[in-house]
């Protein structure tokens, strides 16, 4: 019973098959297409899968995204369903303000880490950390209730606006320096410190909130990049949305009829 779990981001679509629609599932197959390039999946890497027996998503790209891709689920007999922050799944509590305005795939890459975490040892709190086109700063206590989080820019979007608002600056590749002696790499540096000092924020706030150590857990295309410039412990996992998926889909699957 074949699973095909979908995550939309900002840039990219990836996509895995799984043998199952639960947690542990073998990884059958797998890629990416940038979203300019979603027509090419159904007569591409998608015409030599077997037929999945369902499909869950997590998009942030927009309802037209979603009938892309529906459209491009023609060629099999599959409903394309989607995932929407509710207040309370797969064991996590939603705090938000307003839950159904949380992005999915924060919500989906939470409700992965926390049974991710499960998975190692007791439960403790969680700091939850997506290194993409955008950063976010998840905080989740020891029972699973997402308290808050941060939204920051990616490296990407940090020095396109230094380069379009600042005369004369213009943003080649540099490194990351403790002393950063050239432009280069001031620009560099400054941005990877300014994402792991919001991490670092984040963990002395949930520290002080529940008088316990959290766990840490980063994910997201960019999330190696950061590796060298934490401060916290922290586990870098690939893909903490198909985690995520795959926990949902264990349990919303398993009520519908084979």
């Amino acid at each position: 019973m074949t699973f095909l779990a979908i995550d939309v981001g900002n840039t990219r679509l990836k996509w895995a098959l799984f043998d199952a629609a639960q947690p542990g599932a073998g990884l059958l197959a797998h890629g990416a297409e940038f979203l300019d390039h979603i027509e090419r999946l159904a007569e591409g890497p998608w015409s030599h899968l077997p037929a999945p027996r369902h499909m869950l998503g997590c998009v942030v790209a927009g309802d037209a995204v979603k009938r892309r891709v529906a459209e491009q689920m023609e060629l099999w007999d599959v409903p394309a369903r989607w995932v929407v922050p509710s207040a309370q799944e797969a064991g996590v509590i939603n705090g938000y303000d307003h839950p159904t305005r949380l992005g999915a795939d924060r919500w989906v890459a939470m409700i992965g880490a926390r049974h991710r975490l499960l998975a190692q040892g007791p439960a403790r709190p969680l700091i939850v950390v997506m290194v993409g086109t955008a950063v976010t700063v998840e905080a989740l206590d020891a029972e699973g209730r997402f308290l808050g989080g941060l939204i920051l820019p990616g490296h990407g979007i940090m020095l396109r606006a230094l380069e379009s608002g600042t005369a004369g600056l213009h943003v080649p590749t540099g490194e990351v320096r403790l002393f950063p002696s050239n432009t280069s790499d001031a620009l560099t540096s400054g941005g990877t410190y300014a994402i792991a000092g919001a991490v670092e924020r984040m963990y002395q706030h949930l520290r002080q909130h529940c008088g316990q150590e959290p766990a840490c857990m980063m994910t997201g295309g960019a999330g190696w990049k950061m590796a060298p410039s934490m401060t916290r412990p922290f586990e870098l996992v690939e893909n903490l949305i198909f985690d995520g998926l795959l926990e949902i889909a264990a349990r919303r699957f398993a009520e519908l009829p084979v």
